[in-house]
């Protein structure tokens, strides 16, 4: 089998794990995604399952003030500190992280600490 399929899986599988434990929570969760190029974050209400909040690299607003690349940790910084502000507008304080499976290094790192130094507790 290809690596990268099995990289895939067991980033599938970690994701899944922590997923399973967050809904005995019933709590908020800011969901993260990451590509080589774009950085996502999305807050889900856990019973409804709908997007009540999100941000990504994608957005022109956005784009317009990072100022270089969008797959870096400059642009997760940014990200963190815009869903941490859309959250607390909607009323959104406390919510768990979901990092996707992906390793707490690096931009997720990022991303969690900016959020969490705009007010937003998990």
């Amino acid at each position: 089998m290809n690596t990268s399929i099995n990289k895939k899986l067991s980033r599938i599988r970690r994701g899944l794990k922590t997923r399973i434990k967050l809904k005995s929570c019933d709590m908020m969760r800011l969901v993260i995604h990451r590509t080589s190029r774009h950085m996502y974050a999305q807050i889900i209400d856990p019973i409804s399952f709908n997007v009540v909040v999100s941000a990504s690299t994608l957005e022109k607003s956005i784009r317009k003030n990072l100022i270089s690349y969008t797959g870096n940790q400059d642009s997760a910084n940014y990200i963190g500190d815009t869903i941490a502000k859309r959250a607390l507008k909607k009323g959104i304080s406390t919510v768990s992280f979901d990092r996707s499976g992906f390793k707490y290094h690096g931009r997720v790192k990022m991303l969690a600490e900016s959020a969490r130094k705009s007010g937003l507790k998990f």
